[in-house]
């Protein structure tokens, strides 16, 4: 049977099944698509921790020498089994070599960050020269929001989503109170319908429609930290800059997970992490993005040394001789440590695509949601069954490889009790999220 993955799993599941002749929720169905997965073999390029190094685990429950179950890649992800070696070989020419490791080796220290740029342009869709590998998102936020964030007594407001990862809200709060503005009339939020756990595409365009006028910039995310949902970026850059308005994205959920063209779909700007779904460790190196139609036009609001040509900057003239579009907003020299883990992790990725990537992630989420949905749906003439509910939408289209999922039982001792058994997830407020990536295998959701 050859597979495919069309949006329509179901159809795929019990193809499969049929094929196998035995259940769709069967062990050899999960088996199955593992043994067809051309993305297997990278697994093998991380690290997982043994269940006995964790110290929830419970060693009367679960065999300690085991790999975890890692679903919590949205927070950190695991670690490229190559970060080390790079690392050590920065070390060592530090040792060896003093300060002459700014030039020289594969990775001098003065531009290290700049070597990885093509790769990174390819997992958000850019060309190189509108991709900055510095700082931490926030930074790289609030850097462009004071570049495209200009506003005037009738264009002032910056739309974003009700329950934004709390970094964003506050970035933009400050924002509007530095420019003298007032967030609880300059802060348009969006929020799902009545009973909804999700925004829908058609009730943001129009929100845009109705107040563009008065919109300055649209800032959302293009993945929803809480809920998994995926933004139509395309469509809500398209609206926003029919009203006059900048559209910028906060890509820390979205890169890595979801296929992205923010060249191609005009993004004004966007900024994202990478310890994450991208796997440079905790506090890794930051991207930003400016798409070249903006090379020329806007500005940077402050500068640094390192947002000076390098064909000059040597030259201490102190005239700045600023280079165009998003690498005139580089302040300094990039460090070589966070720059060491980021390659491992984007050398990874450059043995794929995110097309493939992007095909394994709705099977795996496809395949749980399947899961879930026929052991723990909501059964009205039982009311007394355990349920789960799934916030994330259905729509393949419309989510990343995260399902985030609420229960009818105390979330807190359903955590603790995965927790026991070695599987790594994460809990906000009332919800687990679960990230599934190219290092979850089909047959592990079956345990």
């Amino acid at each position: 049977l050859r597979l495919s993955i069309p949006l329509n799993l179901l159809y795929v599941i019990e193809k499969v099944a049929e094929h196998l002749d035995c259940s769709p929720t069967s062990r050899e169905v999960a088996e199955y698509f593992d043994q067809h997965d051309k993305l297997r073999h990278l697994r093998q390029e991380f690290l997982f921790p043994k269940v006995a190094e964790l110290p929830p685990s419970d060693l009367s429950l679960v065999n300690g020498s085991e790999e975890c179950i890692y679903f919590v890649g949205n927070s950190l992800g695991l670690q490229p089994k190559n970060v080390k070696k790079y690392i050590d070989e920065e070390i060592e020419k530090w040792a060896k070599t003093g300060a002459h490791g700014h030039t020289m080796g594969s990775q001098p220290w003065a531009w290290a960050e700049n070597n990885l740029e093509d790769l990174m342009a390819k997992l958000v869709g850019a060309k190189a020269e509108e991709v900055a590998l510095m700082n931490g998102l926030t930074v790289n936020l609030h850097l462009l929001m004071l570049a495209f964030y200009q506003p005037t007594a009738k264009r002032h407001k910056i739309l974003l989503e009700d329950k934004a990862f709390p970094s964003d809200h506050y970035a933009v709060e400050s924002q509007i109170r530095l420019r003298g503005f007032d967030p609880s009339t300059s802060m348009l939020l969006l929020k799902p319908r009545e009973g909804e756990d999700t925004l829908r595409t058609e009730d943001i365009v129009s929100t845009i429609e109705r107040e563009g006028h008065s919109i300055a910039v649209v800032m959302l995310s293009g993945v929803q930290y809480y809920t998994g949902q995926l933004f139509n970026m395309e469509a809500i850059t398209k609206a926003g800059q029919a009203q006059g308005c900048y559209v910028g994205f906060d890509c820390a959920h979205a890169v890595g997970n979801a296929e992205l063209r923010l060249h191609d779909w005009g993004v004004d700007f966007a900024c994202w992490c990478t310890y994450k779904y991208v796997n440079s460790g905790a506090g890794g190196l930051a991207g930003a993005f400016v798409h070249e139609k903006h090379a020329d036009t806007v500005k940077p609001a402050l500068l640094g040394w390192w947002g000076h040509k390098l064909s000059t900057r040597f030259q201490m003239t102190n005239e700045m001789d600023l280079q165009p579009g998003v690498n005139g907003y580089r302040l300094s020299n990039q460090p070589v440590l966070l720059v060491c883990p980021l390659q491992a992790s984007l050398e990874i990725f450059n043995q794929t695509s995110m097309k493939d990537l992007r095909k394994k992630s709705i099977l795996l989420t496809g395949y749980l949601e399947y899961l879930i949905k026929h052991y723990y749906s909501r059964d009205e003439s039982e009311p007394h069954k355990p349920y789960v509910h799934i916030i994330t939408p259905s729509n393949p289209a419309e989510r990343g490889c995260q399902l985030s999922l609420s229960f009818s039982l105390p979330i807190r001792a359903i955590f603790k009790e995965l927790e026991k058994r070695g599987v790594l997830l994460f809990e906000t407020k009332c919800i687990v999220r679960i990230r599934l990536n190219q290092t979850n295998t089909i047959s592990v959701l079956k345990c």
